[in-house]
């Protein structure tokens, strides 16, 4: 299995602290029946060590490129289909397909479509749990633009829930990207927002699982 690298951090200081802590309780062992406590100690805490190296494992997948569709930018599952107005760059009415990541989910970002960087901003903010309707706007987030050769614009915004601390994101303004490229990490549970041309094809419902780079969420209109 493959790790990610904004893991190689999390998991040494992780597995450091049980390891702390099982030394700890092997060290107040008194008696022969605490033995059954020590084994049960380093069971469980090896448990929760494994669960943090799995968050922030790396799958294999397929990259597809079709420049009529908008891909999942992540795993999880679609909350919000509906038509908001986009107030922060596009400034108009955009179709918003919003993805929520639970804590099991993989959470690496890939690119939903190729084109040009044309807008990145990172915004510091609360943090809501990642569902909550007002989460797009005042949560911790990332809002990205991405120009399509053919003149459409996509916006995508990374938002931190309730337990995501972290955002990472690699592009920049004037980079030309690939569709369905790693573009970023949100570590644990969170949100993405997808804004599309509000004519575009819907593809998905709320309620359906998505897998990142492989579940295509909107056919573009030409």
């Amino acid at each position: 299995m493959k790790i990610n690298k904004e893991g190689y951090k999390i998991i040494a200081v992780s597995g450091l602290v049980c390891l702390v802590l099982w030394g700890f309780l092997y060290y107040l062992q008194s008696h022969e029946e605490e033995v059954v406590l020590l084994i049960t100690s380093a069971v469980i805490l090896a448990v929760f060590w494994l669960f943090i190296v799995a968050f922030f494992r790396e799958p294999r997948r397929v990259k597809i490129h079709d420049p009529e569709l908008v891909f999942s930018p992540c795993d999880g599952r679609v909350v919000v289909t509906e038509v908001v107005y986009e107030d922060e760059y596009l400034k108009q009415d955009m179709l918003q397909i919003s993805i929520f990541m639970s804590i099991t989910n993989i959470h690496m970002n890939w690119l939903p479509v190729a084109g040009e960087v044309e807008y990145y901003k990172y915004h510091p903010g609360r943090f809501l749990i990642a569902w909550h309707p007002k989460s797009s706007t005042e949560n911790e987030r990332t809002t990205s633009v991405v120009r399509l050769d053919d003149g459409n614009r996509v916006l995508f915004r990374q938002v931190a829930g309730l337990i995501a601390r972290r955002i990472v994101s690699y592009i920049k303004v004037g980079d030309k990207v690939k569709q369905n490229d790693v573009f970023g990490f949100i570590k644990f549970g969170s949100r993405i927002d997808v804004l599309v041309p509000k004519n575009s094809e819907l593809l998905v419902e709320i309620g359906d699982p998505v897998v990142g780079s492989q579940t295509p969420i909107v056919r573009l209109r030409k």
